[in-house]
């Protein structure tokens, strides 16, 4: 059986630096896959190729059978591909649940725009149901009715997640979920995430690594825009490039 997302031989370069360098990944539909990896590695690089907001110069991505290797990021969205921080965007004077009713709103085209007059009141109560429903999956049911710009960062995170995930997507690319939380907000988020297994398929680009290796079902190791390992996280602990890549380093 295929990969959900299957990428091959995928590069990208900015003048004479190759962000990425012929990197093959598969993600299999409704596992959590960790992308690991030093800085300057081409992790971001590589999740921009994913979501469209940018081109190879050479390769191809295939998703769900099709090639959206040319796709615009707009058309990749519509086939599920969903990247948390570029279209889960807070607007951060509208309430926790007037931005997940957003993203709703934006799955639910064939409802109608926020400005179409005769939209059916049970519409708009259907949407903010959903986007109720959202809320509490992230723990967030309380702060509906509070400004995004009032609540803790972490918070926004997990308001980002809700986002993301009512726009119903195939696969979620998170990239540094956890980013500038302390320890009790990384924790919320882990377990936010691991609530997602085998129900949602995730790309994880993550420094943390004792989290990482919590989560993820698969774990795929970049190096200088090359995929050098992938495996289950115990296989790739005891890969011996992977500890030579890292040597005096923590996977950072």
């Amino acid at each position: 059986m295929s990969a959900l997302l299957e990428i091959a031989g995928l590069k990208r370069h900015f003048g004479g630096l190759w962000a990425t360098n012929g990197v093959d990944l598969g993600v299999e539909e409704g596992e959590v896959h960790a992308l690991i990896g030093p800085n300057g590695a081409g992790k971001t690089t590589l999740i921009h190729l994913i979501s469209g907001g940018l081109l190879p110069n050479e390769g191809y991505i295939t998703f769900a059978g099709t090639n959206i290797t040319r796709q615009s990021m707009h058309g990749r969205a519509a086939l599920g591909i969903t990247r948390s921080y570029q279209i889960t965007q807070i607007f951060p004077h509208l309430s926790m649940l007037e931005n997940v009713r957003l993203a709703v709103q934006a799955r639910h085209r064939d409802w109608g725009s926020s400005f179409r007059f005769w939209r059916p009141a049970s519409a708009d109560f259907m949407m903010i149901e959903e986007a109720e429903d959202w809320l509490g999956r992230v723990g967030l049911a309380e702060k509906a009715g509070t400004s995004a710009c009032d609540v803790s960062h972490g918070e926004q995170r997990a308001l980002e997640l809700a986002m993301a995930l009512a726009t119903r997507p195939r696969l979620l690319l998170l990239d540094e979920p956890m980013a500038g939380m302390g320890p009790e907000e990384s924790e919320h988020m882990a377990n936010l995430i691991a609530s997602l297994k085998g129900r949602q398929t995730i790309l994880l680009v993550e420094h943390d690594m004792d989290i990482v290796f919590r989560l993820a079902d698969r774990v795929s190791v970049l190096v200088a825009g090359r995929i050098i390992a992938s495996g289950t996280p115990y296989e790739v602990r005891e890969h011996h490039e992977v500890r030579r890549a890292y040597l005096g380093d923590e996977l950072q």
